[in-house]
């Protein structure tokens, strides 16, 4: 699949691209699932491709002296036809486990097949998130849920934005299936984060509807005013006074310099 990229038309790249990306995703989901798997992301650089890994048990993801990532990144290598040493995997510990759906997803996922009831694990992720400072969580579950009747849950907490490119930004959303006795059930986590102006904890860009109020500056009575006025009126006729007495002098100067000296008198005279 790498191999033919340079005769690829740009169109089929965006399409081999997205192929790959939604392949070893899905691989890194089933692989690492217990691992706290949060993602991936992929950069391509004219050498090698470098593919991070975002996980929360990032030591369970390197494996013992590294040998899991190594067998990862053979895997990878073989699959989608590498050059050898042309594609490193590498392990990144989530910062904030609280605000990433993934996590959260994969959590409440290993939640329910323990046998936790479903309104007690769902309540648990919700609180979780909120705690981890995030501004709305909210979580859907479907299925045969209790009985053969199938339905759906919602639980929520605090505000979500969904429409628009606010949604887009600064929703964070997950799904997952977990094949419970019962029947399939559905997982669905969006967590509203916050507005972090480093970009570390949630997006830079700050909400449209979010007005700052400055503190007004203090205004200077109208007497202080009128004393710098006084002031620097002072002090521009002290300097003025200051020029004429300098150009006085030196005009002194000037002219003494140019006198006539009267010749000396002659003896006997």
């Amino acid at each position: 699949m790498m191999k033919n990229r340079s005769k690829m038309s740009t169109k089929r790249k965006f399409v081999a691209d997205g192929v790959f990306y939604a392949e070893l995703n899905e691989l890194l989901t089933r692989e690492l699932a217990e691992d706290g798997y949060a993602g991936v992301e992929v950069r391509t650089t004219p050498h090698r491709t470098e593919i991070i890994i975002r996980a929360t048990k990032t030591q369970n993801v390197l494996g013992e002296k590294g040998q899991r990532i190594r067998e990862l990144t053979s895997v990878v290598q073989k699959r989608f036809e590498f050059a050898e040493g042309a594609v490193e995997l590498y392990a990144e510990r989530v910062q904030n486990r609280g605000l990433c759906a993934q996590a959260q997803a994969e959590s409440l996922k290993f939640k329910l097949l323990a046998g936790l009831a479903v309104r007690r694990a769902c309540y648990g992720v919700v609180r979780f998130v909120m705690e981890a400072s995030a501004k709305g969580c909210e979580v859907i579950v479907s299925g045969k849920l209790r009985g053969q009747r199938a339905k759906a849950m919602k639980f929520g907490d605090g505000y979500m934005i969904k429409t628009g490119h606010a949604g887009q930004v600064y929703t964070d959303v997950a799904v997952r299936h977990v094949a419970m006795r019962q029947g399939m059930i559905g997982i669905k986590v969006s967590i509203m984060l916050p507005h972090d102006p480093k970009g570390i904890n949630g997006p830079k860009i700050p909400l449209d509807d979010v007005v700052t109020i400055l503190e007004p500056k203090e205004e200077p009575s109208p007497e202080s005013i009128l004393q710098a006025q006084q002031a620097a009126e002072a002090a521009a006729a002290a300097a003025a006074q200051a020029a004429a007495l300098q150009q006085q002098m030196l005009a002194q100067q000037q002219a003494a310099a140019a006198a006539p000296v009267e010749p000396a008198m002659q003896a006997g005279f």
